[in-house]
């Protein structure tokens, strides 16, 4: 009679782990929005380039902001590992659930920080090096640790932290920054209140209880639809005051007006809402995020 040998289904082999922790440690890196993030330091570069930018210079700058804004997340995911595991919406990151150890966290953090502002100056420009590094301590520092618990203006002075690779950007092609530049970098930043309440809105029960001062959980919904709608108005202005300095034609101000339309439509309708109704919230949250993608879609299409 054959003797079958016994198979060890209990211990995942040596090549499963170590695919888990890689996945384990591209999760703490908030790939979702390191792809934003990404996508819109292209985009800069493109303006800044009036074209397509070198390979090299296009790779080096991708990596560069790519490890700051993966370390700076890291950085975060560890600082608020207590608040993830509270909230709903955060449990399932690694370190909630217990998957990567809270110091592997911190190193793997730092050590991105690190090789971003390395290959930034090596490889693009000291400007772009030192960006990445403000952009890193920004969103790390400044809004992680000062800003997130402390104030409800957290998200509208922490929105800067999310414009960075704006900057960084358009210095790896040109090694200074214009007024076209900051102006871009000023959508992203006033973008970020209305995008980010409209999630606070209806994860309001959420970050009241992790003790996170959010602006719903400060003023009350009311108040923050108010300046959600405030923020948009701004918004608008700003892409068209871009139009008419950063010498765009009009296949970006089409798109601009597009986009800026909807998204406005959306916050007012979620401003009419009734306050414990949360219907328009969710669509002002899903419209942000095809804003971006579609605004600076329109900018590279609508370089002149």
């Amino acid at each position: 009679m054959a003797v079958v040998p016994k198979i060890n289904q209990e211990s995942p082999s040596l090549l499963s782990r170590l695919t888990q922790t890689i996945l384990v440690y591209i999760e703490v890196t908030k790939p979702k929005i390191l792809f934003m993030l990404s996508f819109t330091s292209l985009c800069a570069a493109i303006v800044a380039q009036r074209g397509i930018p070198s390979m090299y210079v296009t790779l080096a700058m991708l990596l560069s902001a790519s490890l700051s804004a993966g370390g700076s997340a890291a950085i975060n995911m560890w600082y608020d590992r207590d608040i993830d595991l509270i909230m709903e919406r955060t449990a399932n990151r690694p370190l909630p659930l217990g998957l990567i150890q809270p110091t592997s966290v911190l190193r793997f953090g730092l050590v991105l920080g690190v090789l971003s502002v390395v290959i930034a100056f090596f490889f693009v420009n000291p400007l772009t090096a030192f960006l990445n590094a403000a952009g890193y301590f920004y969103y790390a520092v400044i809004y992680t640790m000062w800003l997130k618990r402390r104030t409800p203006q957290n998200i509208v002075i922490g929105g800067g932290a999310g414009a960075f690779p704006i900057l960084i950007g358009w210095s790896s092609v040109t090694n200074s920054l214009d007024l076209t530049a900051w102006l871009m970098f000023l959508v992203i930043f006033l973008w970020t209140p209305p995008h980010s309440w409209a999630l606070a809105l209806y994860k309001n029960d959420e970050y009241s209880k992790a003790g996170i001062p959010m602006m719903p959980v400060v003023i009350g919904p009311r108040g923050t639809k108010i300046q959600s709608l405030i923020y948009m108005v701004l918004l608008f202005v700003c892409s068209i005051v871009l139009y008419i300095h950063g010498n765009f034609n009009t296949i970006y101000l089409a798109g601009a007006v597009l986009f800026n339309s909807a998204l406005l439509y959306c916050t007012f309708r979620m401003w009419k809402e009734e306050d414990h109704i949360f219907f328009w919230a969710k669509r002002t949250f899903i419209c942000s995020l095809f804003y971006i993608l579609g605004v600076f879609s329109t900018m590279v299409i609508g370089i002149s």
